[in-house]
């Protein structure tokens, strides 16, 4: 346990970080498991500018890493051209 006050303040600090990326991470996790399973095509499209921009969001914050961010948003769009390709 931290001694001095500045470091108290800084575990506190540390602490309320911790559970804001957790809870931004999960909620993207949550919002990419809905896209890939969702089915239509229409709700597909309209919620990937959505999800992309919490991925990127992470990234920005450092929750996730870039390159990490970026397979992610690949996949994701991957499978939006897969589903337009399979109509056509």
């Amino acid at each position: 346990m931290a001694n001095h006050s500045a470091t108290k303040k800084d575990a506190r600090q540390a602490a309320k970080r911790r559970e804001r990326n957790r809870y931004y991470g999960k909620t993207t996790r949550n919002a990419i498991q809905k896209l890939k399973t969702s089915t239509d095509e229409k709700t597909y499209g309209d919620s990937l500018p959505e999800v992309v921009s919490m991925i990127d969001k992470l990234a920005k914050r450092g929750i996730i890493h870039k390159n990490k961010a970026a397979n992610l948003k690949s996949k994701l769009a991957k499978k939006k051209a897969g589903t337009v390709a399979a109509k056509a």
